[in-house]
């Protein structure tokens, strides 16, 4: 299983998405992003447990919750901006 970061532009929506990613069977937890994100203008981000992030995405986008980016945490703990 995969970890992705998921970044929002605020913490409403980062909520929301926590919310909505729940009820559609996603694990995540929302967390501050670490500084560097901050510095792009994402405060808040929520950390998922998937094999499959598209679904995540796609929960977000159909339950109207704008997301900025997204990001693979990859073995060695950098992350990678992934294209959704």
């Amino acid at each position: 299983m995969n970890h992705y970061y998921i970044t929002f532009r605020s913490v409403t929506f980062a909520q929301r998405g926590e919310q909505l990613l729940g009820r559609g069977g996603v694990r995540c937890s929302l967390q501050r992003t670490p500084r560097w994100m901050e510095e792009q203008g994402c405060g808040y981000a929520l950390r998922v447990w998937t094999t499959d992030i598209s679904q995540a995405v796609e929960l977000l986008r159909k339950g109207k919750v704008p997301l900025r980016r997204v990001y693979l945490q990859k073995e060695d703990g950098q992350l990678e901006e992934q294209a959704v």
